[in-house]
């Protein structure tokens, strides 16, 4: 980690007083740690539009596994790219459904395609990707 740089920001009063009250809710007790994980979080999004790099993602998916042939389906899925699929936990939440939540891991762009198609896969009733990073970018 680099050295510590002070530097000043001008706000209009509301929008500063609602920053105070999302930070505040979020639990952050202070500003400046606020506006470090809003730059992380920027730095991030912008690793990910390059798609090259080495990321991690986890998928969530919720599904009826007595959806004719989608839980063979989404574990054909996972095998066919069983080298970005780094873990998988699966939860019965329900006689009927399940909550899958992938692990992935390898390059931005084919855990997005991977990812949006585990999502997208016929059946699914929720699914949702969260796109991450290993964390050696950032400080």
């Amino acid at each position: 980690m680099g050295s510590l740089t002070r530097f000043g920001v001008s706000l209009d009063s509301n929008l500063l007083e609602k920053f105070d009250a999302l930070i505040s809710a979020r639990g952050y007790t202070n500003r400046s740690e606020a506006l470090r994980d809003m730059i992380r979080d920027q730095l991030i999004k912008e690793d990910w539009k390059a798609g090259s790099k080495e990321a991690v993602a986890a998928v969530s998916l919720v599904y009826d596994h007595h959806e004719l042939e989608l839980p063979k389906r989404l574990t054909d899925l996972q095998h066919e790219h069983h080298g970005l699929v780094v873990s998988a936990l699966h939860v019965h939440l329900t006689h009927h459904h399940c909550l899958e939540i992938l692990v992935l891991r390898g390059r931005g762009d084919r855990i997005k395609k991977l990812g949006h198609s585990l999502v997208g896969t016929n059946g699914i009733k929720h699914g949702e990707v969260f796109f991450t990073t290993t964390g050696d970018t950032l400080e």
